[in-house]
């Protein structure tokens, strides 16, 4: 049986985290040993404190060294993410202390990418130095990330979640939606309905994403089978990619990503006229955890967009 969480806390220090991930790079508790500049002994035993707050051996000994379990790989990922957000902590606190306003972490749908790069372009230019990580992802994931704390703030949608209630979400824009194509696109240059593209290939999102929704429902309103050849990605590069290559290839995008798009000349927007609106993006935040004075920053700036509407 795994111990509780307080028991191991109350086991494990930040060198047992290092070992673990010295262990995974040198694959042998020696080399470890010489890598964290501790006594063979010591790694020994510190090894052994680890596997007991843990309850579970954790390697497998060989003649060749040590090689990690099925628990011993799940336990050095998360040692390196420890030892990666201890690397964040002093980040952002040497940033604080000079002044430039710390670490930010922020999550974003591609949609809102050319919203978020152009108010983090402006944040820059107040705090020059500030270190900023920016995570594009389904408006899933992003939550996930929230709630692991990976992110503090994310440009997405709540409607995804189980749990709703969890989030602080603002509303900060609303969305408006344009079908992308090759340059060579049969229709460029000419007015269009969603039904001229029923035999189109179309790059979308996974099915119960926000997009994909909103597709299927607007080929549903208009009475038309909904396309089955589908190429599915979350990766505006992969999309422009896929575009590239294939002329009868179409994609159903935010306007702003359409138009970033657009601007390698590759790519075009089709005169199609798309009636019903898609559902806005919101600021969102954990509502039990306070923002960093970054987050804040940005945040502000994302809130003066428009006027809100606060999911409390």
């Amino acid at each position: 049986m795994i111990p509780n969480i307080e028991s191991i806390a109350a086991r494990l220090r930040v060198r047992h985290f290092r070992l673990l991930v010295a262990i995974d790079e040198q694959g042998s508790l020696l080399r470890a040993a010489e890598s964290v500049a501790i006594s063979q002994p010591g790694a020994t035993k510190a090894l052994q404190e680890i596997e007991e707050a843990f309850g579970s051996s954790l390697f497998v000994r060989t003649n060749r060294g040590l090689r990690p379990n099925e628990l011993g790989h799940c336990i050095i990922r998360y040692a390196r993410l420890i030892y990666q957000d201890l690397a964040h902590l002093r980040e952002e606190m040497e940033g604080i202390l000079d002044g430039h306003g710390g670490r930010l972490a922020v999550g974003t749908i591609m949609g809102a990418v050319p919203l978020l790069t152009d108010h983090l372009t402006q944040l820059l230019e107040r705090q020059r130095a500030m270190r900023i990580e920016v995570v594009e992802d389904t408006s899933a994931h992003l939550l996930d990330l929230l709630d692991k704390g990976r992110i503090e703030i994310a440009i997405c949608r709540t409607s995804v979640s189980a749990r709703p209630e969890a989030y602080i979400a603002t509303q900060i824009w609303e969305e408006q939606l344009a079908i992308v194509a090759n340059a060579q696109h049969p229709l460029v240059g000419r007015p269009a309905q969603l039904a001229d593209l029923t035999t189109s290939t179309w790059i979308v999102y996974a099915a119960n994403m926000p997009m994909r929704r909103y597709l299927e429902q607007e080929f549903q309103s208009q009475g038309l089978q909904f396309p089955t050849e589908l190429v599915e990605t979350t990766s505006a590069f992969a999309t422009l990619s896929l575009l590239q290559r294939n002329p009868e290839f179409v994609a159903l995008l935010s306007t702003e990503v359409a138009q970033v798009l657009s601007r390698t000349k590759a790519t075009t927007i089709l005169s199609v006229d798309l009636p019903a609106r898609s559902e806005p993006y919101y600021l969102v935040q954990r509502r039990d955890r306070s923002l960093s004075p970054a987050a804040r920053l940005l945040s502000q700036q994302l809130l003066e967009l428009q006027p809100s509407t606060s999911h409390q």
